[in-house]
């Protein structure tokens, strides 16, 4: 009897993470994704083992992040913009079909045996600029998909699974296609990727998007979403913090390959080792996330992911043991994706639904746009004072960015509340005859 309910409970249990796949347009979206993105994180792991391999530079690795990523930062909000005035479907298809063209160039480049660094960047950069417009887009997008709202922070989680687990497969399988066919195999099927998520986007069947001050002038509605996300405090805090772990953290990216070949002693093998077992970490701690029942209390365990990030690059940056290192950096892609699908399901929870694809610019423009400039600058420091020390700074300086954080939790928190109340996340009992109320910690189920 007791195998039947642990079964049971297990089957339960699986049903409550995998929620979201019931909304029909969501779980075509959920598919597609899965396919593209093995072929995306191929193309991530190969571009930075090609441009160390071409440069033997930290430098060159940095320069490369910040090409590609350094257009979000200036082009996010106008994405934004467009994601609340138009078909946010058709702009994801368009933004699927211009990826899918870089990624042929890009093959074509280095099958023929002309590819430069200078030919990268430029790639690079276009990338960076198509992304400005997908990534805001795709956040809000998800918010369409779903038949029932209360599956929103779960769908934000699965998003962050299928990311992370496309994460896991991608790198492993292009290190192996890389030792024995070279880079442009997996720039190639990359682009072939693409096919999956373009059938999805096409077979979606949605509402027409609510437009918002169609006429008014773009720049008008990049300042109205910032004079929004500046005079809420909690969006204001939460956009602020992600920034400066951005900024401060996430450049470990960038290093991995010196990690890898000169620490580590390695070749592509252990570099898809590595970030197979970040994306391993990431994994855990979206599946950790999509259990999760509410949005209640991920301000908190924000505060935690970013300290549990901070010890993971801190210990890995000390390791010359591979296994060692392998558990340090899952320990650091935990914290890493906990930090950011929790912020993400609080921004769209919180933010109005007119102003959603403005603010998810400005959170990719805080996620996306401020990590080049982190990018540039670790790749400077490491070629001055070594890959290890870079990140033993970093991971220093995102502690002292969540203990401050951490510290204006109790205002953030009061603010949040009545929102919370007005959604059904959390109860309003009345209280006698009066107009005295009292909040319950009560999980909506």
């Amino acid at each position: 009897m007791q195998t039947v309910n642990n079964n049971s409970n297990g089957v339960q249990g699986i049903r409550l993470i995998l929620r979201s796949l019931r909304n029909r347009n969501y779980r075509l979206f959920f598919m597609g994704q899965g396919a593209s993105l093995i072929g995306t994180w191929m193309q991530q792991m190969a571009m930075g083992w090609m441009v160390y391999r071409l440069t033997n530079s930290a430098f060159f690795l940095g320069v490369v992040g910040f090409a590609g990523q350094i257009p979000t930062f200036f082009i996010a909000p106008f994405g934004g913009v467009l994601a609340d005035r138009l078909s946010r479907r058709n702009i994801l298809i368009a933004t699927q079909v211009l990826s899918m063209l870089q990624a042929l160039i890009l093959a074509a480049l280095v099958m023929t045996g002309n590819i430069a660094i200078w030919q990268i960047i430029v790639l690079s950069v276009f990338l960076g600029i198509v992304n400005a417009f997908d990534v805001p887009t795709r956040q809000a997008f998800v918010y369409e998909l779903m038949d029932n709202q209360d599956d929103l922070p779960n769908a934000i989680a699965l998003n962050s699974m299928i990311f992370n687990a496309a994460r896991l497969a991608g790198p492993s399988i292009a290190g192996l296609l890389i030792a024995a066919a070279g880079e442009g195999v997996c720039f190639l099927i990359n682009a072939a990727s693409f096919a999956a998520v373009l059938a999805a986007l096409l077979a979606i069947k949605t509402a027409p998007s609510i437009t918002v001050g169609n006429n008014e002038p773009v720049l008008r509605g990049i300042k109205e979403g910032i004079v929004y996300a500046y005079g809420f405090a909690p969006i204001r805090a939460i956009l602020l913090l992600l920034a400066l772990i951005s900024l401060l953290g996430m450049s470990y990216g960038v290093l991995m390959p010196v990690f890898a070949r000169d620490i580590l002693k390695g070749g592509p093998q252990t570099l898809g080792f590595l970030m197979g077992a970040v994306a391993a970490g990431a994994l855990m701690g979206a599946i950790f996330l999509a259990s999760r029942k509410t949005v209640q209390g991920l301000s908190r365990i924000i505060v935690i992911a970013i300290c549990i990030f901070a010890v993971g690059i801190a210990a890995f940056s000390f390791s010359r043991a591979l296994w060692f290192s392998f558990i340090m950096i899952l320990l650091a892609g935990f914290g890493m994706m906990v930090q950011i699908a929790s912020i993400n399901t609080v921004l769209q929870t919180i933010v109005d639904d007119d102003k959603r694809g403005r603010i998810m610019s400005l959170y990719t423009v805080a996620f996306m746009g401020t990590a080049p400039i982190g990018s540039l600058l670790a790749g400077t420091i490491a070629d001055a004072i070594g890959a290890p020390h870079t990140l033993q700074i970093s991971a220093f300086l995102c502690v002292i960015a969540a203990i401050v954080f951490a510290m204006k939790l109790p205002a953030i928190e009061k603010m949040v509340q009545p929102i919370y109340v007005r959604k059904g996340i959390i109860r309003q009992v009345a209280t006698g005859l009066g107009t005295a109320t009292q909040l319950t910690m009560e999980t909506k189920e």
